[in-house]
């Protein structure tokens, strides 16, 4: 039981440190946000950014990122595939895109997934720097071009 108290009083600490920070700073939701999302962060990526954060050089992030791509692309032959759904995908979907993705590209892929609602439906993917748009928003704003194109002021041409 001692070891819940001790718990709950770390976690305040911990919550109250954080958001007064981010009040400070005039982020407090955006902040919320981020928190939400550090537990998916491994080991290694805490430990390189306590680092960077150790010795001011946070501004090099981007910087970085980009480094460590062109690094992976060099020397690893997974090939990072983003998928851009309405709704999570379920397994069944997953394992159909990872399969397809596969076999078009001849290499093993990493998924990363991404959900927008705002694409309504269908499937986005971005692979080596190339869009694959199959979104039921793409194929809307192609109807509607193709109807503008047809007609001026809403008479026929």
């Amino acid at each position: 039981m001692a070891t819940r108290h001790v718990d709950a009083e770390k976690v305040e600490a911990y919550t109250r440190a954080l958001i007064e920070a981010a009040r400070s700073e005039g982020r407090a939701n955006a902040d919320l946000v981020q928190w939400q999302h550090a537990g998916k962060f491994s080991p290694e990526v805490i430990e390189t950014l306590a680092a960077m954060q150790r010795e001011d050089d946070l501004d090099l992030i981007a910087e970085v990122a980009k480094h460590y791509k062109e690094l992976l692309d060099a020397h690893d032959k997974t090939v990072s595939v983003t998928v851009t759904t309405a709704v999570p995908m379920d397994d069944d979907l997953r394992a159909k895109v990872r399969t397809k993705a596969e076999k078009d590209l001849g290499s093993p892929v990493y998924l990363v997934e991404r959900v927008d609602p705002g694409i309504i439906g269908g499937i986005m993917l971005e692979v080596r720097g190339k869009r694959y748009d199959a979104s039921v928003r793409a194929q809307l704003a192609n109807i509607r071009k193709t109807l503008s194109a047809s007609f001026i002021g809403g008479e026929e041409k």
